[in-house]
C-alpha cells in the first residue's frame, strides 16, 4: 500500500476516437502536454476504464480530455432533467456557490481541470457536479455489506445496486446516461488510489472502494430536514475514497458537513466490518449488524451483514419519511396502492435480498454476491419482488466488490435492458493500478 494521504482542511475532517476492440489497451495523449502524462483510456470486453493520476487539475483535464463527448452529452441530461423538475441552471448555481465554501479546493482544482479541457466555464461544470446538492432522490438504490460468518471465507463484500437512472438521456443525441458509464481508476499524487464506476464527467463519486479496503455507497432518502450549507453527498463519497484510512474515519467524513436525507453502506475489508449510515441535516446514526437498531421490527439482525434500501430504519429518522413506521403488510400495500406513501416498495427490496442472503448465509463468494442480486432483481426468489420491480427498477449497473484484495465484479445496463439482464465483467483494483499503456 502506498503510503501517501490526501490533505483536507482540518475543519472538515471533524465535523478522438475509442476503437470497436473487445479486450484492449487504447492511449490518447499529446506527447508535448504533461498534463496527459498520468491518465490513459482503455476499453476491456466493451467496459470503458479511464485512469487518471497525478495533481487534482491533472486528473480532472485528463477526465475532460478523453470522456469529452460522453461528459457533455451528460451535462446536457442531467441539465434536461433538473429543468424538467423545477431547478434551472441559476438555481443550481446558486446552491455550488453556497457549498463550494466547505469544499477543499482540491476538488475546485479538479473542477477547473476538466472545464480546461472541455473548453467550457468552470462554473458549467461545477453545476453538473452539484447535481446530489439539489437531488437527493433520483436514484432508488440498495447496499449491502458482507463479511464473517455471512462469507465464504470470511472476506468483507459491498454489494450495490444504481438504480432510477435508465430514464435520463441527453435531448440532442438522445444517448441515455447509462450508456455513458465508465469505470474510473484514480491514482492521485497525495491521496489514496481507488476505483469507482461514475457517469462521464462525475469528479463526485456515488460509489466504490479505495486501496485501504474502504468501500462506501448511498441509498437516497426522501425527508424534509435538509439544507444547502455543508458539502454534497456526491463529494464527501469521494472524499472517503481519496482520503479515509479506514472504515472510522470513512463515517467521520460522511456524518461531517451533511446536507439531505440519505442512507450509506460503509465498509471497512481489513478489520472486516461494515456501517449502515442513516442521516439527514441535523441527525446521524451508524450502525452495524448487532445494533439493536438493526433489529427494529419489522427489520431484523442477520449476523455480520448490514443493509439498506431507501428506507430509514432507525425510528426517529422514519419519522421524517413516512407517517406510519412499519411498511410492512397489507396496510403498507394498500398505502402504496393509494399513492400515500411507497415504502413498501423498499420493505419488499429489503425483505426479498435479506432472505436471499439467508439462504446462502456462509457461501458467498464475489460472483454469488452478484447472481444473488441479479436473481432477486429479476423476482425469480419472491414474488412480490417479480410484480412490483423486475424490469421496473431501471437499474443502471451492479457491483459487488472485496476491498480486501481489490476484487470486482459489475454489469451495466445497455440495449435497452437493465444492468442485471447483461454479462457480468470482472477486474482487480490493483491489476489496473499496475497496468500500464501500450
Amino acid at each position: 500500500m502506498k503510503e501517501k494521504k490526501c490533505i483536507l482542511i482540518p475543519l472538515l475532517l471533524t465535523i478522438v476516437l475509442i476503437l470497436p476492440v473487445s479486450s484492449a489497451n487504447l492511449l490518447f495523449k499529446d506527447s508535448d502536454d504533461h498534463v496527459l502524462d498520468d491518465g490513459w483510456i482503455e476499453e476491456i470486453n466493451d467496459v470503458t476504464i479511464l485512469h487518471v493520476g497525478g495533481t487534482p487539475y491533472e486528473m480532472g483535464y485528463q477526465h475532460g480530455y478523453y470522456l469529452k463527448d460522453k461528459i457533455n452529452e451528460n451535462i446536457r441530461a442531467f441539465r434536461f432533467y433538473c429543468e424538467n423538475h423545477g431547478w434551472n441552471y441559476s438555481d443550481v448555481l446558486a446552491i455550488w456557490k453556497i457549498q463550494k465554501e466547505y469544499l477543499p479546493e482540491m476538488y475546485c482544482e479538479e473542477l477547473q481541470g476538466m472545464a480546461d479541457a472541455l473548453d467550457i466555464s468552470f462554473e458549467e461544470i461545477a453545476v453538473h457536479n452539484s447535481w446530489m446538492g439539489v437531488f437527493n432522490h433520483l436514484f432508488s438504490c440498495w447496499g449491502a455489506a458482507m463479511w464473517g460468518d455471512a462469507t465464504i471465507d470470511g472476506k468483507l463484500l459491498h454489494m450495490r445496486s444504481c438504480d432510477g437512472v435508465n430514464g435520463l438521456k441527453d435531448p440532442e443525441t438522445e444517448r441515455h446516461l447509462y450508456e455513458n458509464q465508465v469505470i474510473i481508476v484514480r491514482n492521485p499524487d497525495n491521496a489514496y488510489a481507488s476505483l469507482s464506476p461514475i457517469f462521464a464527467g462525475d469528479i463526485i463519486s456515488i460509489g466504490g472502494f479505495n486501496e485501504n479496503g474502504v468501500g462506501v455507497s448511498e441509498l437516497t432518502i426522501l425527508g424534509d430536514d435538509t439544507t444547502f450549507h455543508g458539502i454534497n453527498a456526491g463529494y464527501r463519497m469521494r472524499m472517503v475514497l481519496d482520503c479515509a484510512d479506514d472504515a472510522y474515519e470513512a463515517i467521520d467524513i460522511m456524518n461531517s458537513n451533511r446536507t439531505c436525507c440519505w442512507n450509506f453502506i460503509v465498509s471497512d475489508g481489513s478489520i472486516p466490518t461494515g456501517f449502515a449510515i442513516e442521516q439527514s441535516a441535523n441527525f446521524a446514526y451508524a450502525n452495524t449488524w448487532f445494533d439493536p437498531i438493526e433489529g427494529t421490527e419489522p427489520f431484523w439482525q442477520i449476523k455480520d451483514v448490514v443493509r439498506r434500501g431507501n428506507c430509514y430504519i432507525n425510528p426517529n429518522l422514519a419519522k421524517m419519511q413516512r407517517e406510519y413506521y412499519d411498511p410492512s403488510g397489507i396496510k403498507g400495500y394498500m398505502r402504496m396502492l393509494l399513492r400515500i406513501d411507497f415504502t413498501y416498495t423498499n420493505w419488499i427490496q429489503y425483505k426479498a435480498i435479506s432472505e436471499e442472503i439467508e439462504v446462502q448465509y456462509g457461501t458467498i463468494a464475489i460472483e454469488d454476491a452478484m447472481v444473488l442480486l441479479r436473481d432477486v432483481y429479476q423476482g425469480n426468489t419472491n414474488l412480490m419482488m417479480r410484480l412490483i420491480l423486475a424490469n421496473k427498477s431501471e437499474t443502471g449497473r451492479q457491483w459487488v466488490a472485496c476491498p480486501a484484495n481489490g476484487d470486482f465484479v459489475i454489469c451495466f445496463a445497455e440495449n435497452d435492458l437493465e444492468a442485471y439482464q447483461n454479462p457480468i465483467h470482472s477486474f482487480n483494483l490493483f491489476d489496473l493500478l499496475n497496468a500500464e499503456p501500450p
